[in-house]
């Protein structure tokens, strides 16, 4: 895998499992893949804060040295990436999760809980990762599964949100002060909506304005061919 390929993602989700699962585009309509191979999970992982870059160069080089791996760690991603679609997307709505996916969510906390431990860090101690999950090429995806399992379990919950916009559905957290976010990212989604709405406003004033565009039109044409005849 080459290291110098990087596809340059959208963070907006405001969480990283969040962002994990916005890495589909326009899902309800084309449903364009983000995370093609392993060298753009570790890109995604990058861009969201979840790996260092002593973490990219070691993950880019486990990945060359076993691309079968590498594959396979791909598509355990995305598999979690759509649990977790499913999860917060039904949360939005205020339906129940489904078990399958509660189940999965929970299978993939105890591999990720299981590569975690405590760090003596001068006179504190922290949570960090194991030498093993260092190592692992699933460490996108484990620190995704953490995320994932701490928002589901916050008050923060509330605050998940689906894009209102009709090509979209990417998940972000509302931190307005009012709760009333209804676009991932108003430069995009919001912007792109406001100009459907102009259109809208526009259309039908130019359907009215035409018959008297039109009238004026024949009836200057006219006034012409009366002044040519005299």
């Amino acid at each position: 895998m080459a290291s110098a390929k990087e596809r340059r993602f959208e963070i907006t989700g405001g969480a990283l499992c969040l962002d994990l699962a916005n890495t589909v585009d326009n899902r309800p309509t084309l449903g364009r893949e983000l995370l093609v191979d392993y060298a753009d999970l570790v890109a995604w992982g990058q861009q969201a804060g979840a790996l260092s870059q002593r973490q990219v160069r070691a993950l880019s080089a486990a990945a060359e040295r076993g691309p079968g791996r590498a594959r396979a760690a791909l598509a355990r991603a995305r598999s979690l990436r759509e649990t977790l679609f499913r999860l917060f997307s039904r949360t939005t709505a205020g339906r129940s999760p489904d078990r399958a996916d509660v189940g999965a969510l929970d299978a993939a906390l105890g591999v990720a809980a299981a590569r975690r431990r405590l760090v003596d860090v001068g006179s504190r101690l922290e949570l960090a990762w194991s030498p093993e999950a260092e190592g692992s090429l699933d460490l996108p995806t484990l620190a995704a599964t953490l995320s994932a399992v701490e928002l589901l379990t916050s008050p923060r919950l509330e605050r998940v949100r689906i894009c209102q916009a009709r090509d979209c559905d990417w998940l972000f957290l509302d931190a307005s002060r009012n709760g009333s976010r209804r676009w991932c990212d108003m430069s995009v989604c919001g912007n792109r909506a406001k100009v459907r709405r102009f259109r809208r406003r526009v259309r039908p004033a130019e359907r009215r304005a035409r018959p008297a565009q039109a009238a004026a039109s024949r009836a200057n044409a006219c006034s012409s061919s009366r002044r040519a005849t005299r």
